[in-house]
């Protein structure tokens, strides 16, 4: 198994899942301006869609879209998930809220967003982050143990730190106990990030 990442780029979360289910795995970074691997490749033969995170798994098959990645690791991984009943639903839902609500949100501060695009989206973000915060259901989202959507919204709030968004007292908290791990740390350290 294979992940392609960029440092920062939501596919840390992949990269952190990975390292969570403690699971034999290669990875190699890509710079998405250049569109090449760390090794030289041009990344458009891996992929066609020239974005990360990419999974080529141990058939040769390849997964890309963070959410189609981090629900087939949780799968893999059920300790990743969430055992209740809706578990897998609920997982997918907040996963789902993550990408369209708030990894979408951060648009004007990653591509050349105009101040006021700017300034609008911290409102906006700030407003959202404020709803993933009430409704947490423990330490993490879904409780006592984190899931793969609690390292996909640990991303987001590394990105909230980097453009000043304003966050959550919880999510703080949140986001200080994640980087605590020690898989968060190793993935971190593997995409050179502090």
């Amino acid at each position: 198994m294979k992940l392609y990442y960029s440092p920062l780029a939501c596919s840390l979360a992949d990269h952190i899942a990975l390292e969570e289910a403690g699971v034999d795995y290669d990875s190699e970074a890509v710079d998405l301006k250049t569109k090449r691997t760390a090794s030289g490749r041009d990344f458009s033969e891996v992929t066609a869609k020239n974005y990360v995170p990419v999974l080529v798994l141990e058939g040769g098959e390849i997964l890309t879209e963070n959410v189609a990645v981090l629900d087939w690791i949780a799968a893999q991984f059920p300790q990743l998930g969430v055992s209740e009943p809706l578990g897998r639903t609920r997982v997918l839902e907040a996963l789902t809220y993550v990408t369209t609500e708030l990894h979408h949100g951060f648009k004007p501060m990653w591509h050349g967003g105009t101040d006021d695009d700017k300034a609008q989206a911290r409102n906006v973000l700030g407003a959202k982050l404020q709803y993933v915060a009430d409704t947490l259901r423990g330490d993490y989202l879904f409780g006592d143990t984190p899931s793969v959507a609690d390292f996909y919204l640990f991303v987001m709030l590394l990105w909230a730190v980097r453009f000043d968004v304003p966050t959550p007292p919880a999510l703080e908290l949140l986001r200080s106990r994640l980087k605590a791990r020690p898989a968060v740390q190793r993935a971190m350290a593997q995409e050179g990030l502090r």
